[in-house]
């Protein structure tokens, strides 16, 4: 099932309500005033900064000339921006721009990650990740074992009833990185291919050999929703960049469609990981 996450419903909620203004042609002041709303409301409504009641999403959606479809769907979402996230037991470890993103991952259908150089977080075994952890030196070595924790917490929405549906493309570099023991990395790679085996989860390798690719910036992911539209989404050492517009996500989803068909195959790439586990 998805993990709820309040704070990341309300930020889905305010991109989309911006998203609907700006095709409008409506400003912030506008809106408000055929809405009835202030427009300081309005703003923190965009923002997601505060709880977006579904009657007054309904209005603005009805101000911008949204399908009924549409006004339904996100008046919908907001309503359901209750309760507790998912990741709060941890909120003291995590950065908020990546608490953004786990909340937004919690309430995906369907997530593609590219990562060139390290293997994707839900990815990664107890151990590796606490060897990651270890290795970058961005957690305080007391907080090492709690950080993992999450990590693992994470990787469950893998394996859980209703399951996310996960496509990764790793780079070789990826496979190859040294991290922990040689132990460390077989367990890893075993782990890789019993999750590879999962109808939710597809892994692709892409070698050098293979070729150029759309995705030459580096890690890239892209999340899909049920009931909001798609977001793309990149991490840099101290943040991150969240795309929204559509037309800019289209562009994403065409560097996906390229890193798909340049990297082996699912069933080649699991030759090539099992033959890191014998030691190829």
């Amino acid at each position: 099932m998805t993990r709820n996450d309040p704070s990341a419903l309300r930020w889905l909620v305010g991109v989309e309500l911006a998203h609907y203004r700006k095709l409008s042609g409506v400003t912030l002041a506008g809106a408000a005033a055929a809405a009835g709303i202030t427009r300081a409301k309005v703003g923190h409504m965009e923002t997601g900064r505060y709880q977006q009641f579904p009657d007054d999403v309904a209005a603005l959606m009805e101000v911008y000339g949204a399908d009924r479809k549409d006004v339904d769907r996100l008046a919908s979402l907001a309503g359901s921006s209750t309760g507790r996230s998912w990741w709060a037991p941890w909120s003291h470890l995590v950065p908020d721009w990546f608490k953004t993103f786990v909340g937004l991952e919690g309430l995906a259908t369907d997530e593609f990650v590219f990562e060139p150089m390290v293997l994707p977080g839900l990815l990664q075994t107890e151990a590796y990740a606490q060897a990651i952890t270890d290795a970058t030196g961005f957690v305080r070595r007391d907080h090492s074992e709690r950080f993992v924790s999450f990590r693992v917490a994470r990787a469950k929405r893998l394996t859980d009833d209703h399951p996310l549906e996960l496509h990764a493309v790793v780079g070789e570099a990826a496979l190859r990185l040294e991290v922990g023991s040689p132990e460390v990395r077989r367990e890893q790679y075993a782990h890789l291919v019993d999750l590879a085996e999962r109808p939710n989860i597809t892994v692709q390798v892409l070698r050098p050999e293979d070729g150029p690719h759309a995705a030459t910036t580096g890690h890239l992911v892209v999340l899909d929703f049920e009931r909001a539209q798609s977001i793309a989404y990149a991490e840099r050492l101290d943040g991150a960049v969240y795309v929204q517009d559509q037309d800019d996500v289209r562009t994403h989803k065409m560097a996906v469609d390229n890193l798909r068909s340049v990297a082996l195959s699912a069933q080649q790439s699991l030759t090539s990981i099992r033959s890191l586990i014998d030691g190829g």
